[in-house]
């Protein structure tokens, strides 16, 4: 039986043992790694390297012919321009549909409209990257190339884009344009159709069952309503085996035997 000196004094936070628990967190406390969006949108944003490199694979390079002003496109045909942004916006799009859905299966408990708002950062981060990293394969070779080259020399350029490009609203407010909205459109467009298809009203799927632990408490357990079995009279220990018996039904008296002489009448 442990005694009550062994126990610290009221409102004493290290207990028997002496050791300082671990303090909660305060009400309302926020730390940057319990807010999955950051990650989210910092994951999505790195993708956007390898749809670079998929886009300088796939979208045709661009051929030029050197002039004393630079490089100049032959024929003025701008159609190698167009396959760029074209390449550009459907790998984009692609890309950002496959994240918003990734997102909503991984993350179902942060779903509702700060998930909207990873997958939206995300996507722009990860169309700024793919850009800066599809224009640099080959380009230091290219500008080598360009250097060298005898006047009307034909060439060939990595792709850039030309109907897309980053700015600022009224020089404040950062916009968006042409094919580098398409990573951040498709990602939303998953996202949303998504969460208009899911069948519980706040997006998020029913908690699961949390199972009694050495570090959780185990939850009551309702009591049982339901009646049990009737008891048994006859095993009941109180009931004493010297009881009398209950009495028996009366009869009548019994037959004369055959032969025998009948009594007076009364």
């Amino acid at each position: 039986m442990s005694s009550t000196a062994d126990a610290g004094p009221p409102g004493d936070p290290t207990g028997p043992s002496g050791a300082s628990p671990v303090t909660p967190p305060k009400a309302g406390q926020r730390r940057i790694w319990r807010r999955p969006g950051l990650y989210v949108a910092a994951a999505i944003t790195v993708g956007g390297a390898p749809l670079g490199v998929a886009w300088s694979m796939l979208a045709p390079w661009i051929p030029v012919v050197k002039t004393e002003q630079g490089a100049a496109v032959r024929g003025g045909d701008p159609e190698y321009f167009v396959a760029a942004d074209g390449w550009f916006a459907m790998l984009g799009v692609g890309y950002g549909i496959l994240a918003g859905i990734v997102v909503w299966a991984s993350l179902p408990r942060s779903r509702g409209p700060y998930g909207l708002v990873a997958v939206t950062v995300g996507g722009l981060g990860a169309a700024a990257l793919a850009w800066a990293v599809g224009r640099q394969i080959g380009l230091a070779g290219y500008q080598r190339a360009l250097e060298a080259a005898a006047l009307g020399a034909q060439l060939e350029r990595p792709p850039d884009l030309q109907a897309g490009d980053f700015d600022l609203w009224f020089g404040v407010l950062p916009t968006v344009t042409g094919a580098f909205g398409a990573p951040a459109l498709g990602a939303v467009l998953a996202y949303t159709m998504l969460a208009g298809w899911s069948s519980h009203p706040d997006l998020r799927p029913e908690p699961d069952r949390v199972e009694a632990g050495p570090d959780l408490p185990a939850l009551p357990v309702a009591p049982d309503l339901r009646p049990g079995p009737a008891p048994d009279v006859a095993a009941d220990p109180q009931i004493s085996s010297d009881s009398p018996e209950p009495p028996t039904r009366a009869t009548g008296p019994a037959p004369p035997a055959p032969g025998a002489a009948a009594p007076p009448p009364d």
